[in-house]
């Protein structure tokens, strides 16, 4: 609560202090990106608080639907539809504020510099993000508006840079002392959505690009896109006490409740991790804490370290040699990467994960492992080409952890005993004994 008083009289004392100079006409610009909510939207409150004028936009950006060099694209079909719902949840909700959502597509530089200059644009609020790619193009846009008063807050971490208690180049190499030193720390209480919006600036949005749709498949799992659907599965996930079991259950292969599945949800910012972490802690103090409560605590520690990580090593995070600038002593094999792919290789555990990813756009964090460790060690193959795999199919994609975890099971990331060895077959017997996955997503009807 103090938190969000503050960000309030910054933002009245800010708005009261410049009005003066422009007759009390000041325009902002709200840029969305990976923060698809107006809860705990540190930049769009204060926006909000220092601006008579808002326009609010999101920029589709072209490059996700380009062939990348991986054989593949940025966005797959799943991660696409996930996002439109996420952005019709964000647009109703703004209309309830009296705006609505701009959507423009193309580049993102080009596009906000265009209706920065067109609609007279004073103040520009953003969320920053660890992504190589999304710092360059605010860095970008920084040097090309210089003359803008920029509001950039830090909303996709659970901590901010100054509550580190270390500077990022000092971030340590791993994450288990990573972990010890930032666990004791206070996170930040989520602050609330606006209660109103300046008055809204009137702009055309752009056709949305007509994309494939999904497969059809009974075996999806109910993923649905924006922030009223991410605080109804944060709601369910604690309220059922799934999250009570969530240490025994973590490893389970397929269903909804053995894990929080807000995975997807916090990759577009539909939920903060902030809020994640106050809710937990509510529930807590009513229910007690276990070793399961701390647990998912502790995942999102994990998650933690692989954005700050990001932001230190910057494009490292896709260099064949990874963070630890060593040679993999991988190649690419087309015909072994097209098997891995399609769920075509001499393992049916692995097939089977692989054809839940192409069939539902998800896979658990065993599965996750289980089929890089084969990709890299049995195939040998280039690890980034997995990676980027994983980044076309996934419905939870997240830069840094996607491929920070391929880079340690490559044994070219953070892990300081080097590559990850999984006996594929010591797996199966201890996650699906009875093959009762395997027959699910293998069998030719499902």
């Amino acid at each position: 609560m103090l938190r969000v008083a503050l960000l309030d009289a910054i933002a009245s004392i800010w708005h009261i202090g410049t009005m003066k100079e422009d007759n009390t006409v000041r325009r902002g610009l709200y840029w969305f990106r990976n923060d698809l909510r107006l809860h705990d939207n540190p930049a769009l409150l204060q926006l909000a608080g220092q601006c008579s004028h808002l326009l609010c936009v999101y920029v589709m950006d072209a490059h996700w639907f380009q062939w990348t060099r991986y054989q593949g694209k940025a966005m797959g079909a799943v991660r696409w539809q996930f996002i439109l719902e996420s952005l019709r949840d964000l647009h109703q909700q703004l209309q309830q504020l009296g705006h609505t959502l701009v959507i423009r597509v193309g580049r993102s530089e080009e596009i906000i510099s265009e209706l920065v200059h067109e609609h007279q644009i004073h103040i520009i609020g953003v969320n920053r993000l660890p992504g190589t790619y999304e710092a360059r193009q605010l860095a970008s846009l920084q040097l090309t508006l210089p003359n803008r008063h920029w509001l950039i807050e830090e909303a996709f971490t659970l901590f901010e840079r100054s509550q580190l208690p270390f500077a990022l180049q000092d971030l340590p190499a791993s994450f288990t002392p990573f972990r010890k030193q930032v666990e004791g720390l206070s996170v930040l209480r989520p602050v609330h959505a606006p209660k109103r919006l300046p008055e809204a600036i009137s702009a055309p949005s752009d056709p949305v690009p007509t994309r494939a749709e999904p497969q059809q498949s009974a075996l999806r799992l109910p993923f649905r896109g924006g922030e009223t659907a991410a605080l109804s599965q944060l709601r369910y996930y604690l309220d059922s006490g799934q999250v009570r079991t969530y240490k025994e259950t973590r490893n389970q292969l397929d269903g909804w409740d053995f894990s929080s599945k807000l995975s997807p949800w916090l990759a577009q910012g539909c939920v903060s991790p902030r809020r994640v972490v106050a809710d937990l802690r509510a529930h807590e103090a009513a229910q007690g804490a276990n070793e399961s409560t701390y647990w998912l605590f502790f995942e999102l520690l994990w998650r933690e370290y692989y954005q700050w990580l990001h932001y230190k090593v910057g494009s490292h995070l896709y260099h064949l040699r990874g963070i630890s600038r060593r040679n993999p002593l991988l190649s690419f094999y087309p015909e072994y990467y097209m098997a891995w792919r399609e769920g075509n290789t001499d393992s049916a555990f692995v097939n089977a994960f692989m054809l839940q990813l192409k069939q539902t756009g998800w896979m658990s964090n065993r599965g996750r492992q289980i089929v890089a460790s084969y990709f890299v060690n049995e195939l040998g193959l280039d690890w980034r080409y997995g990676a980027a795999w994983f980044e076309e199919q996934l419905v939870d994609y997240d830069p840094a952890n996607n491929w920070g975890n391929w880079q340690y099971l490559a044994g070219v990331g953070t892990d300081p005993r080097g590559r990850r060895r999984f006996d594929i077959e010591k797996q199966r017997l201890q996650y699906d004994p009875d093959g009762v996955f395997i027959q699910r997503y293998t069998e030719k009807d499902s």
